[in-house]
Parts: C-alpha cells; structure tokens; sequence
C-alpha cells in the first residue's frame, strides 16, 4: 500500500518506478539521437566548407609571407573601388528588383486568372539558370545580332543596331532584375496572400482610400517580408560573379570577380583570401538581419486569415492582370523566348535543327571533349546525387532550427547560408587544396552542389515547419502517440508538400551550378552549363549554335522541375 514500508519489500520492482526509469532512459536516448542527427549537418559545412576555407587561408597566410601582401592590398585604391561598385550595384539592383518586383507579387496574391500556376513557375526559371544561358538569352535578345535588333533594323530600315547595352552597367542591372525578381513574387505575394483581408476591409470602412489603406494598413505589415526578400535579392547582386564576367567585360568587377581574377590570373591567394573574407564578413551580417526577419513572417498558417484570390471582374481589374502579364512576357519570357528562337534559326534562313542534331556528336571543329549530349546525362546523374545528400541533411538542418528555445539557432540559421555568400572560385580552389586525392572524384561534384543546394533546402522547408500546430502534436501525444510515430503521422503528411518542393529546388539548383562546377569537374564528365560556357567561349557557328541549343535543353528541364513545385507548393506560402 502506498505510504507503508514493508520488510523485504523492494523498490525497484515496483512497476511504477520501473515504468518511470524506462521511459526516462528512452528520453535520454531519444535526446541523444536527435543531437548525433543535428550534429550531421554541421559536420557537413564543417568537413566541405569550413576546412577548404581554412585550407586556402593555410596555403596563403601560412609562412606569414602573405600578411604584407595584404597591407599592400587593403592600401589600394583599386580594391575600395571594387568593394564601392560592388555596394552601390547590389543596393541599385535591389532597389529596382523591389519597384519591378512589388506590382506583381499583388497581381499573384490577389487575382486568379488561367495560366497562373504556369506563368509563376517561368518566373522561377531565370532564378535557377545558369549564368551562361542568361548571357546567352540576352545576347539572343538584345545584342548586336539579336532579335529585337534585327527587327528593329528592319522595321525602320536601320543601318546600324539601336539597342547597344553590351559591356554597360544598365545591362547588369537588368540581368541583376531579370534574375531576382522571382525572390520578391515569391516571398513577399505569399506572405501578402496570407494578410488577414479584414484589417483593410475596416480601414476603407473608415474612409481610407486605396492608397491611404496600402499605406497605413497593408504596407506596416508587409515590411518585414519586404525587407527578408530585399536582404536576399541584396545577398544574390553583392555576390554577382557570371554576369559581371560576361556581360560586364573588364569594365566592371565586384568582389567575387576580383576574387577570380586575383586567384587565377595572377595567382594570388592571399589576396583572393582577403577579399573572400571581406564578403564572408558582408555575407554573415546580411544572413543574420535576413533570418531574423524570415523568422517574424513564418507563422502559423491557420492564425491567419488568409485572403482568397478572386478572379478579376471588372475591365480595371482584367486589365491590371493583362498589364502584368504583358510585363512578365517582355521582361522576363523574351529573353527565354529569343534563346529558343536562335537554336533553331541562327545561320540559317529558316527553321533548322541542325545544332539539336550535333549535340549527339562530337565532330573535329567542336570544343568539347566529349558529345555534348553527355553532359545532360552527367547533369542528371550530379543532380539526382545531390538530391540524395541535400534533402535529408537540410531536413534535418531545419529541425534543429525550428527549435525555438535553442540558443544555437540564431547562430546555425546564418551559418548554414553561408554558402550562398561564398565564393564559388574560392572554394573550388579550397576543394583543389585540401581534398587531396578525392578532387578527382565523381562525388566531389554532387558534395560541392549539396552545398549550395543546402541552403535553399532549409529555407524551403523551414517556413512550413514552422507553420506546422505544435498543437497536432500534442494531441497525438495525448492520444498515447510516441514522438516517432508523432513525426510520422502529424509531421509527414502535413510537411510532404514541403519536402517535395524542397528536392525540386535542389534538383533544379544542381542543373544549374556553374562556377564550382567549371573548377572541379573533370574534363570527360562535363554538366551542361559546362558545355554552354565551352561553346560559347570558342569562335564558330558550330559552337554558337550548339550552345543556344544546349542552353534551351537546360531552360526546359529546369521549367519542369519549377513546374512540380507549382503543383506541390503550399497555397499562400511564403518560402521561396
């Protein structure tokens, strides 16, 4: 009987006590095994990015031979210069990416209108194409024999091209837009959709016009998601490396092109350390302002009122809807349009097929290796492989982050972003210096992409985890539910949406990766961004040719792999 001491009598076979330890043993282990599971991403950025950096500062600095080197540097006006243009042209770029950016994320968060789901997908392609098939579109577009010249040209019997922006800064400002903009349509037309409609309702109740409402109401409380995807656009333009290299010319050069520059042409690597380091610290203190931003615009989904999109009813309205489509169509799809326009028509006065055809040879004029049609299969199998690593890894990464009380949160939500700040250039070199014999791996591809790719998995996935009731949980708890079968029956079918959006964007991602890729890839497995750099770097029509056709295959097998996160994106989300 409780209460009563009876001789012989042992405690530690009372059922209740010996119920108690158990489940406080199964604690213990449950508790460990979900730190050895947070700990495996860590040791990833550990192992694949922090030891290559440090390799690189080893190498560099290691003598002390460098430290003068860097005086010298961090003396040199050319190097504030490029630390100034790269400042100024990533908050200019952001600024009109948000002006371009802001009518459409209202035109998507309010109207529904048919094509929409496919019109949202081809404004996410341009986010994940290679740099080479933006250069590429844009010199299909616009450049001295592009398109929009030659008609032009012919329209008002021109001698000469009107359009000249090749090698100008309105150039990459524009290519900046054209590639960014998605992250504020994305972000900020989620979090929108997901304003409570009666807040403005009230305040046009009260006499406020639309401009007073937009202003007073709805504008306080889209800052914040403003402001996350203005960091983000901010991060991608400070990092600008291809568009700057290809379609700036020597005119032009930011950090990351300097980075290039002072590490192979000059071979340089203390002062490409010193400029890596000076983003890192630029990258660092963006990603930390950027998630806690990101943190105050993830909430639960059902303590919204979310707004539904309604279809436009008056002239007004469809016409403010067909101004946007319009502007998607000449801003965004004409430079997608012209690339498939000159795969087919370039050095031939009709339509051809040829370049399709000599993507399965590899003729003696060529600049490759192998046949160019190799590097679709190589693209697929790195991005299978890195879907393999990424998902699971940036799973995991997202739960230890959503974990609220964690005071390292604040700490590993930056870190693990730090990716997309780096250097591509500087860490192919660290892979090169500190991978030994495994930098001619097959495998060193799909790690390196995993690592770009882990970032956009996290911040993908995040949102929705955060979103989720902890209140399902409880009742399963409740119910007699243990955490794994918690996870299992509440987490995954409410998250499986996120998961697979998640893994089309780290699939899309690896299709797309270039400048780690152009450094460590061996030369006999080539991805396609790979072939497209090849072509167009040789003199040809051959290889001109073979490139636009290459670059449209890539611009398709991205779309649909954005098309599947359309299907399985969450209504009113607003993870990128």
């Amino acid at each position: 009987m409780p209460g009563i001491w009876l001789p012989g009598y042992r405690a530690a076979s009372h059922p209740v006590i010996a119920i108690n330890r158990m489940k406080s043993t199964s604690d213990q282990m449950r508790r460990t095994l979900t730190r050895l599971l947070y700990t495996l991403p860590i040791l990833f950025l550990a192992f694949f990015y922090a030891y290559p950096l440090l390799a690189i500062l080893r190498v560099s600095f290691g003598d002390g031979a460098g430290l003068g080197n860097v005086a010298v540097l961090l003396g040199t006006l050319g190097m504030w210069q490029v630390v100034w243009f790269t400042t100024w042209q990533a908050a200019l770029s952001t600024l009109l990416t948000v002006l371009a950016g802001l009518p459409l994320a209202y035109v998507f968060a309010t109207y529904e209108f048919p094509g929409k789901t496919l019109v949202h997908a081809l404004l996410t392609i341009p986010f994940v194409m290679p740099t080479v098939v933006v250069a590429a579109a844009f010199t299909a577009l616009i450049g001295h024999n592009g398109v929009l010249n030659q008609l032009l040209q012919a329209w008002l019997g021109l001698d000469a091209p009107p359009i000249r922006l090749e090698q100008t800064i309105w150039l990459i400002l524009l290519v900046h837009v054209f590639y960014n903009v998605a992250v504020i349509i994305r972000t900020v037309g989620g979090f929108w959709s997901n304003l409570n409609p009666h807040l403005a309702e009230s305040a046009a109740a009260l006499g406020g016009s639309p401009w007073t409402v937009f202003r007073t109401v709805t504008l306080p409380l889209l800052l914040p998601s403003v402001l996350a995807a203005s960091l983000l656009v901010f991060l991608f333009c400070f990092t600008s490396f291809g568009v700057i290299l290809i379609l700036g010319g020597l005119r032009f050069a930011t950090i990351e092109v300097e980075i290039y520059r002072q590490a192979v042409s000059y071979f340089n690597l203390p002062a490409a350390a010193v400029l890596a380091i000076l983003q890192l610290i630029v990258t660092f203190t963006v990603m930390v302002f950027y998630t806690r931003l990101q943190s105050r615009v993830s909430r639960p989904l059902q303590a919204r009122a979310r707004r539904r999109a309604r279809r436009p009813v008056t002239r007004r309205q469809w016409g403010v809807v067909m101004l946007a489509l319009v502007a998607t169509g000449v801003g965004l799809l004409a430079p997608l349009g012209a690339l498939a326009v000159r795969s087919l028509t370039v050095g031939s006065d009709g339509v051809t097929f040829a370049y399709y055809a000599a993507l399965g040879e590899n003729l003696r004029q060529s600049a490759f290796f192998v046949p160019p049609i190799e590097a679709v299969r190589n693209s697929l199998f790195f991005a299978g492989a890195t879907l393999l690593v990424s998902l699971p890894l940036g799973i995991i990464g997202a739960y230890m982050l959503a974990q609220e009380r964690s005071r390292w949160a604040a700490i590993f939500d930056p870190l693990l972003l730090l990716p997309l700040g780096t250097s591509a250039v500087t860490l192919g070199f660290g892979y090169i210096v500190a991978m030994g014999p495994l930098r001619t791996s097959l495998w060193l591809v799909p790690v390196a992409h995993s690592l770009i790719a882990l970032p956009f998995v996290v911040r993908t996935f995040l949102p929705a985890l955060r979103a989720l009731d902890v209140r399902l949980r409880e009742a399963a708890a409740t119910l007699g539910a243990g955490p794994v079968r918690s996870w299992w029956t509440v987490d995954v079918p409410l998250l499986m949406r996120a998961v697979l959006i998640s893994a089309a964007f780290a699939f899309a991602i690896s299709l797309g990766e270039f400048g780690a890729t152009l450094l460590i890839a061996r030369p006999d497995r080539p991805t396609m961004p790979m072939v497209i750099y090849q072509a167009l770097s040789r003199p040809g029509l051959l290889n001109y040719g073979q490139a636009m056709a290459m670059s449209t295959i890539l611009m398709v097998v991205t779309g649909v792999a954005l098309m599947a996160i359309e299907q399985f994106r969450l209504p009113g989300a607003e993870e990128f």
